[in-house]
């Protein structure tokens, strides 16, 4: 059966990793993050294609590549417009608990270190699982940890916040 599987200098997309995320006011069940690596990386594709076959074997189930958590990020550039999913596979994992989220030298790292973002490489561990009930037959990914690697250009607006460094102590009698 499948181990862990890590996804080595992928671009981060989407993260709710400190927070649990929300859609339309609703706080989400998960912790999530998408991780883009390019098709070159066929050593990384490869394991998580295997680890799905071996999945379905296991399950004696066929699961079509539609409900796989691994997709062709051309085909997600062609249909919502994110040029940066071109050229790229594209994995999204979850998990009810908070992942393990560290910097390069594996020390933790909390949201205010506004370190990890969308745009940003990580390395990322994940484990696949096989979904079997009311939702249908899926192959989908638990999110179990995510390592800063270096900056990368923003997806989105790239909107940050003002540092507490950026303002001046006010006196008392100031104001």
């Amino acid at each position: 059966m499948a181990n862990n599987i890590v996804i080595k200098n992928a671009r981060l997309s989407y993260p709710t990793i400190f927070k649990k995320g929300s859609y339309e006011g609703k706080e989400s069940s998960k912790y999530e993050a998408t991780f883009l690596f390019p098709k070159s990386d066929k050593k990384t594709y490869e394991a998580v294609k295997s680890a799905i076959q071996e999945m379905m074997t296991a399950n004696k189930a066929k699961v079509p590549a539609s409900k796989w958590c691994l997709k062709c990020g051309d085909e997600i550039a062609d249909e919502k417009d994110y040029e940066e999913y071109r050229g790229m596979w594209v994995i999204k994992a979850g998990n009810t608990k908070r992942p393990t989220v560290i910097d390069r030298d594996r020390t933790p790292l909390v949201e205010e270190d506004e370190k990890v973002y969308a745009g940003c490489y990580v390395n990322g561990i994940i484990s696949l699982w096989f979904q079997n009930n009311t939702y249908g037959k899926r192959i989908n990914a638990n999110l179990l940890g995510i390592q800063f690697v270096k900056d990368g250009e923003p997806f989105g607006d790239g909107a940050k916040v003002a540092n507490v460094d950026e303002f001046e102590e006010l006196e008392d009698d100031e104001f």
